[in-house]
């Protein structure tokens, strides 16, 4: 349900012992409504499970200092002011040690 004055989703909050929608903006409704807030899976559908993890990220060819392994993940992250280079960071693909590069 969405909020009639400023169009906001209406989320449950806790009243005492009452579950109540109301607006961020204080909109709460006159009347009482009955909602159920739970989901629910149709029986027929399926799920897929993926049981090893899945890193988007680009590789390189980076010697991890914890276990010598020659390809790494890297990102760059800017850590310092707008006006420096950026920080590269590199994630070992075989035992997923974590550091950054001094260059």
């Amino acid at each position: 349900m969405f909020c009639p004055k400023c169009g906001s989703l209406l989320m449950p909050k806790k009243n005492g012992s009452k579950k109540v929608i109301e607006c961020s903006c204080g909109y709460k409704p006159k009347e009482e409504q009955n909602l159920n807030l739970k989901e629910t899976v149709d029986d027929h559908e399926e799920v897929a499970v993926v049981d090893q993890e899945v890193d988007p990220l680009p590789t390189t060819a980076e010697e991890c200092p914890k276990c010598a392994h020659p390809e790494a993940y890297y990102w760059l992250v800017q850590t310092r002011a707008g006006d420096e280079p950026e920080t590269k960071f590199l994630k070992c693909i075989k035992c997923k040690h974590t550091w950054r590069n001094n260059d």
